[in-house]
């Protein structure tokens, strides 16, 4: 089982993070600003997947960063502008797709009765209300929420106030890029299937509340986190990174827990490498030049990641 479960996986595994920081912006005026910038390293978290006579290009993004990752290192910058299309997780400057997750999001992710306040455990309930005077943030925001759209939130949230911004992810720049120059922008998964990954199929709320509170958890450590991990990103460091995610204290959670967490973990990452390596390999086979972003969790994690798919599948691949 993988350390800071939602808080990395909110800025490397679901782009749809972006909406709830979007959100959660117009309820805040108490973001910090973000650190230096870190130099960029030798190497990237960019890979060229080749087959016998086409080859399509792999960057893992950050969802959320700042004005220090701008311009994007050279290699980067090149590759995506001689690609024809781009291919992202689900594109979000399409209005129509917009509107599906909004209204997916509402199924999906609000109680159908009750509030949160009756479902939560005391002593959680104490630490998310606790949680919101601090930040200055309303607990009533939370009132009507499903605990996974709650937790999902408040890993976003923790960015904002660490002075990173959706605006600046690289996915979203790269989209802004593409439909200013009439890049066709092709989307990866539905939005049923990104609102799938992060709520699950099942209408218990028990795996819910049990990510929740594995994020109140890790909140005291969550600003040397996100610096080490955006540190780790800009210089392409996978065995910084992977530190990150070894969980040391599995014995601080129950059989239970434990099971929740790497069914989420399944779900969100897992399934979704395997869907997202056969959308490469069905690019190579069309011999369409295509620059594919996702977020870095799909390509970084030790196993199971896109990249071990893909040289599984006999693809020649290469890391710039």
């Amino acid at each position: 089982m993988m350390n800071k479960l939602q808080l990395f996986r909110a800025l490397f595994g679901s782009c749809l993070m972006c909406c709830f920081i979007a959100f959660l912006v117009a309820c805040s005026e108490s973001a910090t600003s973000p650190e230096s910038s870190d130099s960029w390293g030798e190497k990237h978290f960019l890979w060229k997947v080749s087959d016998e006579n086409s080859s399509v290009w792999l960057l893992g993004s950050i969802h959320v960063a700042d004005e220090s990752f701008y311009p994007l290192p050279t290699v980067i910058d090149s590759a995506f502008s001689a690609a024809s299309e781009l291919v992202v997780e689900i594109n979000m400057n399409d209005a129509n797709i917009m509107d599906e997750v909004q209204r997916k999001m509402r199924m999906r992710g609000m109680l159908d009765h009750g509030t949160l306040r009756d479902l939560l455990p005391a002593s959680l309930w104490k630490s998310l209300d606790s949680l919101c005077t601090a930040w200055n943030l309303p607990v009533s925001t939370f009132e009507s929420m499903r605990p996974w759209l709650v937790t999902t939130t408040i890993s976003s949230y923790a960015y904002i106030r660490a002075g990173l911004k959706s605006e600046y992810g690289i996915d979203n720049v790269l989209m802004g890029r593409a439909a200013n120059s009439g890049k066709p922008i092709v989307s990866l998964e539905t939005a049923e299937e990104q609102i799938e990954a992060l709520a699950g199929s099942s209408e218990s709320d028990s795996a819910g509340i049990c990510l929740l509170k594995s994020t109140m958890r890790e909140l005291p450590g969550v600003k040397p986190l996100i610096k080490n991990l955006v540190k780790a990103w800009k210089t392409g460091d996978d065995e910084l990174l992977n530190s990150l995610l070894i969980e040391e204290n599995v014995q601080d959670y129950t059989p239970s827990e434990v099971l929740y967490m790497e069914e989420f973990e399944q779900r969100l990452l897992v399934n979704r490498n395997v869907k997202m390596a056969d959308s490469v390999a069905s690019f190579l086979r069309d011999d369409r030049n295509v620059f594919v972003v996702v977020g870095v969790a799909h390509l970084a994690f030790e196993e199971y990641n896109v990249i071990e798919n893909l040289r599984n599948q006999g693809f020649v691949v290469e890391r710039y």
